[in-house]
C-alpha cells in the first residue's frame, strides 16, 4: 500500500484519504444552516426594498411598519429555517 507523510507521520494513503474525506464532510454546513442563511438574506433583501420608507422625510404607514417588523421577526418563527411564512407586502 502506498504511504505518504502527513503532519510528519508516515501514513497509509488510504487512511489519510479516509480521514481527510471525513473532515471535509464534517466541515460542510448543514441543510438548516444553509436554509437559515438563505432565509435571512431573503429577509434582508425584502427589508432593503422598503428602507427608503424609513427615511426621516417619509411618514411610514402602520401597515408598512407592521410588515417590516414581521420581516425582522422571521427568524423567530417556530418553523424557521425550514418552514417560513413570509408576510404580505402592503
Amino acid at each position: 500500500m502506498p504511504k505518504k507523510y502527513v503532519d510528519g507521520v508516515l501514513t497509509d494513503t488510504s487512511d489519510w484519504d479516509n480521514e481527510q474525506a471525513a473532515r471535509d464532510i464534517a466541515a460542510e454546513p448543514s441543510a438548516d444552516t444553509l436554509n437559515a442563511k438563505y432565509n435571512r438574506e431573503e429577509r434582508d433583501r425584502r427589508l432593503a426594498e422598503t428602507d427608503y420608507l424609513a427615511f426621516t422625510d417619509n411618514t411610514m404607514t402602520s401597515e408598512m411598519q407592521t410588515y417590516r417588523q414581521a420581516l425582522r421577526d422571521v427568524p423567530s418563527q417556530s418553523g424557521f429555517p425550514t418552514n417560513v411564512t413570509w408576510p404580505t407586502k402592503p
